[in-house]
């Protein structure tokens, strides 16, 4: 049974026109409103009828790249290196001319990366990049991977850059996955090598798949050397925190390892941003790095090396992986064996960790 525009309108609950309005993009309408359009047409599976739905059927020049935040520099530099592969291919779009790259910035919302995939599914994307970490949610997980198999089915390349494949989905192309168990593992261990015992962890946000990742390389070197992450030690308190990918985050929790550990000697952040927050923190309560206190990142972003002192940290190649994921969405790269790469992490020790006083 054909769908029509009026299911659409009566399962959102709105009026025909506003249906109509949404899928056009010719009016404004609120964004709840917008949302729950879209998802009506999902569940519906709704496809506009006549010579607009023969003009659909074909692929479009247009490729979605998705990120949580535009403005932090993993995600754009990633975004920014896939764009460019995207767009300098010359003549590989319909009309002989180059694809079109849209950055859409989820916030991290798991609604908004499902309407944003809704939206590039109705505009036939030619591909779509998602970047950096999954949400870890059953319902999210199942939703993306019906999601990503209407797209693929319709023709439209998949391909996951830092993050890793949703499991049974044979929808995508290509899933390049970065080596975050590892990195994090060489990290505490470059800690440890230099005699720190007692070692606080800045957490990312507890649902995403990058910070559970990470932290478990982080407990693994731990438990390797026969500690642990403080819980359970002669009644002290979990020297694992959790917060925001942000500066305040790793800034506030960072007092609170101290707070909990006032021997503390050195502090792991989820990423380089978290870690500069980490080290306010420690110039605030009188402390020197490293010296007092040790500090290091996750990623390397590009003001890591400039920092004062320069941020020991785990490099991960974000250009080359991003650039890696526009080539394989256009088809200019043969994916790689079974579809998954991982991509390797490098520890860069600078000098902002130390072996730990002694006195």
């Amino acid at each position: 049974m054909t769908v029509t525009l009026a299911d659409v309108a009566a399962r959102a609950r709105v009026s025909p026109a506003t249906v109509s309005r949404v899928l056009n993009g010719n009016y404004p309408v609120a964004a709840t409103t917008r949302e729950r359009v879209l998802r009506a047409v999902d569940e519906l599976d709704y496809v506009l009828n006549g010579p607009a739905s023969s003009l659909a059927a074909a692929t479009s020049d247009l490729v979605g790249v998705l990120v949580n935040d535009i403005a932090d520099p993993f995600f754009g530099i990633m975004a920014g290196a896939a764009q460019a592969e995207i767009g300098g291919q010359e003549g590989t779009g319909r009309a002989g001319g180059e694809k079109l790259a849209v950055v859409c910035n989820t916030g991290g919302s798991p609604e908004r990366e499902l309407t944003y995939l809704t939206l590039l599914q109705r505009q036939r994307a030619a591909a779509v990049i998602l970047t950096g970490g999954a949400l870890e949610d059953p319902r999210h997980i199942a939703a993306m991977t019906t999601k990503l198999a209407k797209l693929a089915d319709a023709g439209t390349r998949v391909v996951l850059c830092g993050r890793p494949p949703l499991p049974g989905s044979e929808a995508i192309v290509a899933a390049l996955a970065f080596d975050n168990r590892g990195g994090g593992q060489r990290l505490t261990e470059h800690l440890l090598a230099l005699g720190h015992r007692t070692i606080g962890y800045v957490a990312g946000p507890a649902e995403r798949t990058t910070t559970r990742h990470r932290l478990e390389g982080h407990r693994a070197a731990l438990r390797a050397a026969g500690r642990d992450d403080g819980a359970g030690t002669d009644g002290r308190e979990s020297l694992t925190v959790h917060g925001p990918y942000s500066r305040r985050s790793g800034y506030e929790a960072t007092l609170e390892l101290l707070r909990r550990a006032p021997d503390l000697t050195a502090v792991v952040a989820a990423n380089d941003t978290v870690a500069l927050g980490a080290c306010a923190a420690v110039r605030d309560k009188g402390l020197r790095i490293p010296e007092d206190i040790s500090v290091a990142g996750f990623d390397d972003l590009p003001f890591s090396v400039d920092a004062t002192p320069a941020l020991t940290t785990v490099r991960l190649p974000l250009h080359e992986a991003g650039g890696r994921a526009g080539r394989l969405a256009m088809g200019m790269e043969t994916p790689p064996p079974g579809g998954i790469a991982t991509i390797a992490a490098e520890l860069m020790a600078r000098a902002s960790t130390a072996p730990p006083r002694t006195d």
